[in-house]
């Protein structure tokens, strides 16, 4: 990157709602169907946005490399500029719903063309995009920060963009010390953070909580996250050793999680080690030609649903209509059907422009028949459960 390179246009740390460069264009509107299912409880304090935002944008990204995904998480570190044939499409669409809770705590953003939200040319490695999750506890003041600055915080750090794993870990940190030199926000608040960064087909899912990104692989769902979660056997160990309890599955029986950003009144001095750690896990992949979508969830969506069912409920929907935006509305709706207790917030990001093909399964040369012992079992069976 040029030693010149500005990028203090586009960003101003802020402090607490919108900026006029956010990426997504969030549309305020009520869902009936939605908030028919919502159940009213007290508790969070309250935060001046609508109860439902929806954004949806697309864009092409350069392809930068040809390597195949075994099944799995894959992480890999080839170059991002590698010519291959397979272009991605991006086109993101995202819901947040209030759900149950009497306030909505939850923030996310979607950029799909990150040059021109940086105002950058050649500085950037390759044509990229960014998605971001954040789940706010005990008032929105830290998701907003974290929503507002995390991106600067990546793009401005030293390592970057030779080094993007570092510049992510290191941006985390300064958002988590910035905030508490916020002295206009209640620094008593937090946040889990997970976000998504893509350089032409190099993707690198970032996680502090328990958000979490799933990848959609020709049906198959591969978690690209850990749930940092206090009864987590690594993160126990981690937490006992900085002399940390849980109680109850609660951090020091406070908190439900293991990493967060902001709670500074569970934080020691900055830089200390602490059991609650702002420090994200990383991972990283290439996107094939088998990757259809990715979800984006906080814990409400996930709390009700396995990544599985949530893959096959968006792949569904996306042969149907082919729109993310209309897919994570299905999504939400469907966790507010199974009695989620939080905020719901979900992004979808399609890899085509196209719908998922229909998997076909080749048809075998053995014939498989039943006998008629076999049916009059089969039958007396069924007619004993009936």
């Amino acid at each position: 990157m040029a030693a010149d390179m500005d990028f203090s246009p586009p960003f101003t740390i802020v402090e607490g709602g919108y900026s006029k460069d956010n990426a997504s264009v969030m549309e305020h509107e009520n869902s009936g169907d939605l908030n028919n299912q919502q159940q009213i409880t007290n508790g969070k304090p309250p935060r001046h946005m609508s109860v439902i935002r929806h954004s949806m944008s697309s864009m092409r990204l350069l392809a930068a490399t040809d390597l195949g995904l075994d099944s799995g998480n894959v992480a890999s570190n080839s170059p991002f500029n590698e010519q291959s044939g397979f272009l991605p499409v991006f086109r993101s669409g995202s819901c947040a719903e209030r759900g149950p809770k009497q306030y909505m705590e939850d923030e996310h953003i979607c950029v799909d063309d990150l040059i021109e939200h940086l105002s950058a040319t050649s500085d950037i490695p390759s044509p990229g995009a960014f998605y971001g999750v954040f789940d706010g506890h005990g008032g929105v003041d830290a998701a907003a920060f974290t929503r507002n600055n995390i991106l600067k915080f990546i793009v401005e750090d030293s390592h970057f963009p030779i080094c993007v794993e570092k510049a992510i870990k290191s941006a985390f940190l300064k958002a988590d010390y910035a905030f508490a030199d916020a002295c206009s926000l209640d620094i008593s608040s937090g946040t889990t953070a997970l976000t998504a960064l893509v350089f032409g087909r190099t993707l690198i899912i970032a996680n502090a909580g328990d958000c979490r990104a799933v990848l959609g692989r020709r049906g198959r769902a591969i978690e690209m996250s850990k749930d940092h979660k206090p009864n987590c056997t690594s993160e126990r160990l981690r937490i006992e050793r900085l002399g940390g309890v849980i109680y109850d599955g609660y951090l020091n029986g406070q908190l439900s999680v293991a990493r967060a950003l902001g709670d500074w009144h569970m934080k020691g001095p900055k830089g200390s080690a602490c059991p609650l750690s702002a420090e994200p896990e990383l991972q990283e992949t290439h996107l094939s030609e088998d990757d259809e979508f990715l979800i984006m969830g906080c814990d409400g969506l996930w709390d009700v649903m396995s990544s599985q069912c949530a893959v096959t409920i968006a792949r569904k929907e996306l042969m149907l209509h082919n729109d993310p935006e209309r897919c994570s509305r299905e999504l939400v709706r469907e966790a507010l059907k199974r009695n989620t207790c939080d905020n719901l917030t979900v992004i979808v990001i399609c890899f085509s422009p196209d719908p998922p093909p229909r998997i076909e399964i080749p048809q075998t040369r053995v014939r498989r028949s039943i006998s008629a012992e076999g049916l009059n079992l089969l039958k007396g069976v069924l007619d004993c459960n009936s």
